[in-house]
C-alpha cells in the first residue's frame, strides 16, 4: 500500500481513495447556479400559463431558491441542488408546487415537465454534456496516488453518464478505476454505497479513504466502515460546514502520496 500526507501529517496507508465529484473534484458551483435560475424560470413560466399571480409568482420563486439552497452569490454547499440526486431534487420541487395548491400527481407532473424542459435546453446548449471546471491541482493529485498504486474511485449523486464525461472531459479515465453514481443501489448517503463500490474494486474498506465535501459522504463513509474520512472545503464561494471529519483539506496541494518502499519491486 502506499503512504497519505496531509501537509508534513502522515496520515497513514492506504489500499484506495472513494472521491465525491461535485465540489471536490469538480468546479459545479457555476452550472448548478445556471441550473437552479433556469428550473425556478420554467417553474415560473408554468405557473404563469396557468394564470398565477406576481404575489404567487414571486413565492413560487423564494420557496424553490431556499428549497435549491440559490443564495447570493451561489449556492449552499450542503443545499439540496448541491447535495442530492436528481431524483430527490425532483421531489422537493414537487414538494413545493403542493404548497402552491396543486395536488401531489399534478405537482410530479409539473416537476418532470420543468425538469425536462430544462435539460432538452441545456442539451441544446451543450451537446458534449456540460463543461465543468476541474478544481485546481486535483488532476496531478488523481495522477500521483494513480502512480503511487492507490486505486481512485469516484463516488457521486450525479448519473453515470455524468461522471463519465467528466472523467472523458478532463482525460482522468487512465487515473480513475470505478465510480458508483445516482444509477447504483444503494446510492449515496446510504454507507451500501460505499461497501458496494469498494466490492466492486476489490478493496477492503476499512484500508480505503474517502473525500468528499459534505457531511453526508463523511458520515456514510464512517458508518461504512472506512478507514479514514477526509473533508475538502475550497470547492465553492463559501466553505461548507464540515463536522465529520479527521482532517480538512483547503487545496489539493496539501495532499501527497508516495509509494511504499517494500512494493517497489
Amino acid at each position: 500500500m502506499a503512504h497519505l500526507k496531509l501537509k508534513d501529517r502522515a496520515l497513514g496507508s492506504v489500499q484506495g481513495v472513494l472521491f465525491d465529484k461535485d465540489g471536490t473534484l469538480s468546479h459545479s458551483e457555476p452550472r448548478l447556479i445556471e441550473l437552479a435560475d433556469a428550473r425556478i424560470e420554467e417553474a415560473g413560466r408554468q405557473f404563469s400559463l396557468q394564470g398565477a399571480s406576481a404575489t404567487m409568482l414571486q413565492e413560487l420563486d423564494d420557496l424553490l431558491a431556499r428549497t435549491y439552497g440559490r443564495c447570493e452569490g451561489g449556492v449552499i454547499p450542503d443545499g439540496t441542488l448541491a447535495v442530492a440526486s436528481r431524483h430527490h431534487n425532483l421531489l422537493s420541487t414537487a414538494t413545493v408546487f403542493c404548497q402552491m395548491n396543486l395536488s401531489w400527481p399534478q405537482s410530479l407532473i409539473l416537476a418532470q415537465e420543468v425538469f425536462d424542459h430544462v435539460d432538452r435546453h441545456r442539451q441544446t446548449l451543450h451537446p458534449d454534456g456540460d463543461p465543468i471546471e476541474l478544481l485546481p491541482d486535483a488532476a496531478r493529485l488523481l495522477r500521483e496516488l494513480s502512480a503511487a498504486g492507490i486505486i481512485c474511485a469516484v463516488i457521486s449523486n450525479d448519473t453515470t453518464e455524468g461522471i463519465e464525461n467528466f472523467l472523458h472531459q478532463h482525460h482522468l479515465n487512465d487515473c480513475i478505476s470505478g465510480l458508483w453514481s445516482a444509477d447504483h443501489h444503494p446510492a449515496k448517503p446510504d454507507p451500501g454505497a460505499v461497501e458496494g463500490l469498494c466490492s466492486q474494486l476489490g478493496l477492503t474498506v476499512e484500508n480505503c479513504a474517502l473525500i468528499g465535501d459534505a457531511d453526508t459522504d463523511l458520515l456514510m463513509a464512517r458508518q461504512a466502515g472506512i478507514g479514514l474520512t477526509l473533508g475538502y472545503v475550497a470547492g465553492w464561494h463559501r466553505e461548507p460546514t464540515l463536522t465529520a471529519h479527521e482532517h480538512l483539506i483547503s487545496h489539493w496541494s496539501e495532499l501527497t502520496a508516495t509509494k511504499d518502499a517494500m512494493s517497489k519491486a
